[in-house]
């Protein structure tokens, strides 16, 4: 398919620009002549950028094309020109191609890295973005929010691009429809691989998002076909759609964080889309159905564990008389001829129901308004281990309809409508990810409309004589789910080298300081047995293992750096072994950039001594972890904790995804042991998630202002076990938000106060 598309539109340029007598092909190497070549060409023009780096340059491509004769601008070599620094390119007039550029090492200095449109009087119409690659063209601050591709006007193309990396607040992709010459847009989002999206840390990390909340109820009409959307996890939403008749079509989500979600906007068709998860992640997620009219159709689910917002097959409560920013209620949505494969629990119903929180939260942000009027028809949920709980109901389920589905495992659900029904059937394990199970006696409801499904999966039609339940009646030629090399650009390679990791040994400090800024992402440095003394703060760029070579005999390295120990900038991963560290109370032993921290860090820490610090963990507004894992470890005399909790705008950020504190002793510890925050009522933002398991904290807290030990508000996944909290001065061990299931579970606590579990949190309002 991807191979067809590109000779689709390398066609489509070369018909255009008619034969050798017509064809003008203008070859330029500065961004002046460039601008000369643009403001002096005409309809079937070639504009050659030549090979080369362009750097801190604002493109404006404008000019009036034919359908038969559009105006191309073109690097000499895909891949060989890039656009560096702060650059962008804007776009307006009709019938425009761009094609074969690489946006690298730099970020835009507006809100857009390509926009269709130049100014409100100039907009691009019939233009189209092909063989492009934007990768890592992130703001340095996190915080600044940019779209990487903005569609304006109407009929334009996204084709055969490669798009990673985006770490910064904004949508990768966004489609605009303020004003009628953007509605009704037929814009084609096609063959793209959109890369990975690292994880945000709270709401507008989504991959694309068509329309917002003033323009939900807005006809869009645009076409999403084809696209592999691979670790996508910049949020809970990887698509938002917020308009109305958008297509969602032969899209791959593989191991992505979050779900194609139907925000906002009516009449959406999904069909055919494949859902691939892992064994390692409970986030990955498949389709979320708020408001009306959606059809739902032959899509592929494969081993998902996602819950709640991120379950396989989420169907929302609405909020009754919902304004346009919130839920409106789900009616006459049809959810047919889908497969669910290894996803234990495909079906959940009412979710983000709240009526519990009714004493927290204002009567307009109550959703009880259930579903009603949809229909669940002719699909198979197949688990090769059995599992008894194919629903999850989170209120009644009274407005839905069940016709000839089909399970291989009993309903010990809460629900049991009598369409769905357990059977025996026979399996074909084509691929490991592609498993076909077939029914020997499977009735086929035939619903209002249902001739319309006349396809499955791989293009196969549906007869009357030839069909079957669930997404696939064959398999034909299809030896695997999908095959990658089939989307994006056909020059980039997508798969990074791997540089070999190495060992360093080192024996002095000054051989320490060295090693770490020689070392490559990757490497280890051993210490040997002794005492090191560090006078300067390290960097950490890069992905770094500290250890010493013996742990029973652990490497001493002792600070007197002024306010910093370690560092942690922008793509630093610290992995610390068996090291005793210690401070002279001025320092932070670890500390983000005060600013510009544009991607993820990481720390760890395993059987490592942490003393004599002011801090162990403080960050900056922005900085963010993937992860913040303290194992096996001991943090004493230190003034304060890990400290995660500069998103204090309430608007569901947080400082770290991830924080794991396991089997560590603390104490004398002055203030809290861990300020770990994220505040604001945002339902989407369903992250932060901490284990806080088998520690033992003693004497810690003296210094503690508000008289909490272990701070998480508004942290939605806690695990809090196992732990022994003994002679602290505090009030409170921590709150647990009981409305997220979070329990204390066999803790020992001796004058050390008490652990409150509060089970409607109030949290200030986001909309």
């Amino acid at each position: 398919m991807k191979k067809i598309i590109t000779l689709f539109v390398l066609s489509l340029i070369l018909v255009s620009c008619g034969n050798s007598d017509t064809l003008n092909n203008i070859k330029v190497n500065s961004i002046e002549a460039l601008h000369e070549a643009i403001k002096n060409s005409s309809a079937g023009d070639n504009i050659i950028l030549a090979n080369g780096v362009y750097k801190d340059v604002e493109i404006e491509f404008y000019g009036q094309g034919t359908a038969n004769k559009p105006i191309t601008l073109k690097a000499e070599t895909p891949g060989e020109v890039s656009i560096e620094g702060v650059s962008n390119l804007k776009i307006g007039g009709d019938y425009l191609v761009v094609e074969g550029l690489h946006f690298k090492n730099g970020y835009t200095p507006s809100k857009n890295v390509i926009q269709f449109k130049i100014n409100d009087t100039l907009i691009a119409n019939h233009s189209t973005v092909t063989n492009c690659v934007i990768d890592a063209f992130t703001q340095p601050d996190r915080d600044v929010s940019d779209h990487w591709v903005e569609f304006w006007g109407r009929h334009n193309q996204l084709i055969n691009n490669y798009i990673t990396g985006k770490s910064n607040f904004g949508p990768t992709v966004m489609v605009r429809l303020d004003g009628n010459q953007h509605v009704k847009n037929y814009h084609q989002i096609i063959n793209n691989h959109f890369g990975p999206r690292p994880r945000k840390g709270g709401p507008h990390g989504e991959t694309m998002q068509i329309g917002d909340s003033g323009t939900s109820m807005t006809p869009s009409h645009t076409n999403v076909e084809n696209n592999l959307f691979e670790r996508c996890n910049g949020e809970v939403e990887i698509i938002s759609s917020k308009s109305n008749n958008n297509t969602f079509k032969n899209n791959v989500f593989f191991e992505s964080e979050g779900s194609l979600v139907l925000r906002h906007g009516n009449y959406a068709t999904i069909d055919g889309n494949i859902f691939i998860g892992n064994d390692n992640s409970q986030f990955i997620g498949g389709i979320r159905v708020i408001n009306t009219g959606h059809w739902i159709t032959n899509n592929y689910f494969y081993n998902l564990k996602g819950e709640t917002f991120r379950a396989p097959l989420a169907i929302m409560n609405g909020i009754p008389k919902s304004p346009l920013n919130r839920y409106n209620q789900v009616t006459d949505v049809v959810i047919a001829y889908n497969s669910f494969i290894d996803t234990k629990t495909p079906f959940h119903f009412s979710v983000g129901s709240n009526v519990s929180q009714s004493d927290v939260l204002p009567k307009s942000e109550i959703r009880s308004a259930r579903p009603t009027r949809t229909v669940i028809a002719n699909n198979v949920l197949y688990n090769q281990t059995p599992f008894d709980f194919p629903i999850k109901n989170y209120d009644k389920v009274d407005g839905v309809l069940f016709k000839s589905n089909y399970t291989n495992s009993d309903n010990k659900s809460e629900v049991k409508p009598e369409g769905l029904i357990t059977t025996n059937m026979d399996v074909t394990v084509v691929s490991p990810q592609l498993i076909v199970p077939k029914l020997a006696n499977g009735n086929v409801y035939s619903g209002f409309d249902f001739e319309t499904i006349d396809t499955d999966l791989f293009g196969n039609k549906r007869t009357a004589d030839n069909t079957t339940v669930g997404a696939i009646i064959n398999t034909g030629n299809h030896k695997v789910l999908y095959d990658k090399s089939n989307y994006g650009t056909n020059w980039y390679n997508t798969n990074k080298a791997k540089t070999e990791a190495k060992t360093i040994k080192v024996s002095t400090s000054v051989q320490l300081v060295e090693a770490l800024a020689k070392a490559n992402s990757g490497d280890t440095i051993s210490l040997q047995p002794g005492a090191y003394l560090v006078n300067k703060e390290l960097p950490i760029s890069k992905l770094i293992t500290l250890k010493s070579s013996d742990k029973n005999n652990k490497a001493e390295i002792s600070f007197t750096s002024n306010t910093t120990a370690f560092s942690m900038q922008p793509k630093g991963v610290l992995h610390i072994e068996d090291l005793i560290l210690k401070g002279n109370q001025s320092q932070a032993a670890f500390k983000t950039l005060d600013k510009n921290m544009s991607s993820a860090y990481g720390l760890w820490l395993n059987n490592t001594e942490v003393s004599e610090f002011n801090s162990v963990l403080e960050v900056s507004k922005g900085a963010f972890a993937d992860t913040v894992s303290v194992a096996n470890s001991i943090i004493k005399n230190c003034k304060s904790g890990i400290q995660l909790n500069k998103e204090t705008n309430d608007k569901g950020d947080y400082n770290s995804e991830f924080v794991y504190v396991t089997n560590n002793t603390f104490s004398n510890v002055d203030a809290n042991v861990l300020n770990y925050y994220r505040g604001g009522y945002d339902e989407s933002t369903i992250g932060g998630n901490l284990v806080f398991k088998d520690n033992t904290v003693t004497n810690c807290g003296t210094a503690e202002t508000e008289n909490i030990l272990i701070k998480n508000r508004g942290i939605v996944n806690v695990e809090f076990a196992n732990n022994t909290f003994k002679n602290n001065p505090v009030k409170v061990v921590a709150v647990l938000w009981g409305e997220k299931d979070q329990k204390p579970e066999n803790n020992t606590i001796t004058n050390s106060g008490e652990i409150k579990v509060v089970q409607n949190l109030k949290l200030k309002l986001m909309y």
